[in-house]
């Protein structure tokens, strides 16, 4: 049984706001909390949005082996705690991952027959750029990255099991209901 859903996208596509708008529209789903260096934003909430760590209490963990997958992404670190998703298999719950692409790749080779993986488009490069600008929680010199880091994004794409396009927020969050529905229904995506 599918029971892990692997949300990815380039940054700045609204990965997170959609996966916010799901736990509030289905709160029975469970919601993974990744761990993080990066520094907490004024309106998020350490053990709620991502645990936020240091430098060495993250690799603490991954010396621990506490962590299934793990990357460095514009210069911070982000990683999926493995007992998160043994506790999801074993429980048989559906649990929500807001992960990066590598994440949802690693999530999906060590589980396959547990994970749908789902990629989310921005509408254009152009409005992804805007929606970075218009966040405002990016130096010039982040959102570039951000930017760079989009085109290797983008080319994991045709990995996923299915895709859609965030261009509303409400026809997205829509769209990705739908997408949990058929899987709670058994409908199959991707290989």
């Amino acid at each position: 049984m599918k029971n892990l859903i692997a949300i990815s996208a380039p940054s700045g596509t609204g990965k997170s706001t959609l996966c916010e708008e799901i736990r509030i529209k289905k709160p029975e789903i469970k919601f993974s909390i990744s761990c993080t260096t990066r520094p907490r934003r004024d309106y998020e909430i350490d053990g709620i949005n991502y645990y936020f760590l240091t430098d060495v209490e993250f690799m603490e963990k991954v010396k621990n082996n506490e962590l299934l997958e793990y990357e460095e992404v514009h210069g911070y670190y982000y990683g999926t705690l493995s007992n998160t998703l043994n506790n999801a298999i074993s429980s048989k719950e559906l649990m929500l991952f807001d992960v990066d692409v590598n994440g949802a790749m690693s999530i999906k080779k060590k589980y396959p027959n547990n994970t749908l993986t789902v990629f989310i488009l921005p509408p254009s490069i152009e409005d992804l750029k805007v929606r970075l600008i218009n966040r405002g929680t990016d130096s010039q010199e982040v959102i570039n990255k951000r930017l760079e880091r989009t085109n290797k994004e983008m080319k994991f794409k045709d990995k996923f099991d299915t895709f859609m396009i965030n261009d509303n927020l409400s026809s997205a969050v829509e769209k990705l209901n739908k997408i949990i529905i058929n899987l709670k229904q058994g409908v199959e995506y991707g290989s």
